[in-house]
């Protein structure tokens, strides 16, 4: 048997502007919902980041959370845990981590209620350093998705790797980069695909396949592509989808006493299965203790020999990525000592917002989309570099009136003004490029 364990990573900036939010939903998010409400043995897991989450309710579009809660109660789907305004984890301090990690949970929960309940975790781009286990596994995930070029081992499709953490585990789980990024720049049809999936088994017994892409490919990006493709594949999987492991080994049986009697090979439709990745752990026995390669799913072997491991967002060569982190480590430093100090409700309002304002300020588009010669938007751009800016200026609001000593508001301010100058600099940047 092949099992295909499709993974839907669900997300849109904070900083998304409401006409482009309305498209997206429109073209992408509820064609998805009423396909797979259209097909009910299909599985899939998805991971849909609680920033996203937040601005559906918000701006109208409440319909999408509710059409994924009810396939989460009907069991087609499963969540994963992710972290909530789609910040690069492994380049962030461990406790904003922990803080992402949790804002996800409280949000995602409230939204869904009982549905929400993820074993797995999905980073924000797949991004994997070591730092990043530990949280992980102390907020209850039980598995890892990671990008393929992360695997430093033999490639698994019939053993599950883990990650050691003291004495714990972390399962993980790579999705197939190649037959993921075909799917998604629309190189490989539904009967492409299955026939893909049936010569990766060769002849082994049983295998699993993982493919992981954006949501927004299906329909947003790909025009219809939610139906020509996952539509298709699905209605060909739709009679063996999620079978108990009973009547799989039934199927089996038949399919053998098809062989035996020349009545032919299994058909299309017993020979590959759909299962949500949690579905994988009660399928196939664990492997070895492994140590994932620092990645993302945009980074090449090259990346990784070069000491790259996140070209798109923290690129070596990059200048503007350099000051962005720059005055990034500033906001966070500040926005940290101002929860510490601001102890008066005066200054603890400054203090508030300043924190929430960091959150948003953490995502990850914002390094995307400095990116001249491949991925380029001034006002994305722009847009983090204000919240850096606003939650830098009300940090230090409650720094000083915290009642701290003066040379301690002075080296605050010093790190202000250090600030500005990363900020000019960045915008000489936007302007010339």
């Amino acid at each position: 048997m092949i099992y295909w364990a499709p993974l839907l990573h669900f997300y849109q900036p904070s900083t998304q502007l409401h006409w482009v939010l309305r498209k997206v939903c429109e073209e992408s998010y509820r064609p998805l919902v009423a396909m797979f409400r259209s097909f009910p043995n299909a599985r899939v897991t998805v991971n849909i980041c609680a920033a996203l989450t937040e601005m559906l309710a918000e701006h109208g579009m409440s319909d999408v959370v509710e059409g994924l809660r009810e396939l989460a109660d009907e069991g087609r789907l499963e969540f994963t845990g992710s972290a909530k305004y789609h910040p690069i984890l492994p380049l962030i301090p461990g406790e904003e981590v922990r803080r992402q990690i949790a804002l996800n949970s409280q949000t995602n929960r409230s939204a869904f209620g009982n549905s929400y309940s993820p074993a797995g975790f999905f980073s924000p781009e797949m991004c994997y350093s070591r730092d990043i286990v530990e949280p992980v596994i102390d907020t209850g995930h039980k598995w890892l998705i990671l990008s393929g070029v992360a695997c430093p081992a033999d490639w698994p499709n019939n053993v599950i790797y883990h990650i050691s953490s003291g004495e714990r585990q972390l399962r993980v789980f790579f999705r197939d980069d190649i037959l993921s990024n075909k799917i998604s720049f629309c190189q490989l049809d539904a009967p492409g695909f299955l026939n893909h999936l049936r010569q990766l088994r060769g002849s082994s017994e049983d295998i699993y396949v993982i493919t992981a892409m954006d949501a927004e490919t299906f329909g947003h990006h790909i025009k219809s592509w939610e139906t020509l493709f996952l539509g298709e594949v699905y209605d060909c999987l739709e009679p063996s989808c999620s079978l108990s492991r009973g009547v799989r080994q039934l199927q089996r049986l038949v399919d053998t006493q098809k062989e035996i009697f020349g009545s032919g090979a299994g058909t299309k439709e017993s020979d590959i299965d759909v299962v949500t990745i949690s579905q994988l752990l009660e399928l196939f026995p664990a492997g070895g203790d492994i140590e994932p390669r620092p990645s993302s799913w945009s980074t090449s072997m090259d990346d990784i020999r070069s000491g790259n491991p996140y070209p798109l967002w923290k690129w070596k060569g990059n200048h503007i990525h350099q000051l962005q982190w720059k005055h990034l480590r500033i906001a966070i430093e500040l926005v940290e000592k101002a929860t510490k100090v601001a102890q008066e409700e005066s200054a603890s309002y400054y203090a508030d917002i300043a924190r929430g304002l960091l959150d948003h300020a953490l995502h990850s588009d914002q390094f995307w989309w400095a990116n001249p010669d491949s991925r380029w938007d001034v006002n994305l751009v722009n847009r983090g570099l204000v919240q850096q800016r606003d939650a830098l200026f009300n940090a230090y609001k409650a720094i000083k009136m915290s009642g701290v000593g003066e040379d301690e508001i002075t080296d605050c301010y010093y790190r202000v003004i250090a600030s500005r100058d990363l900020r000019s600099k960045i915008m000489d940047q936007l302007f010339m490029q």
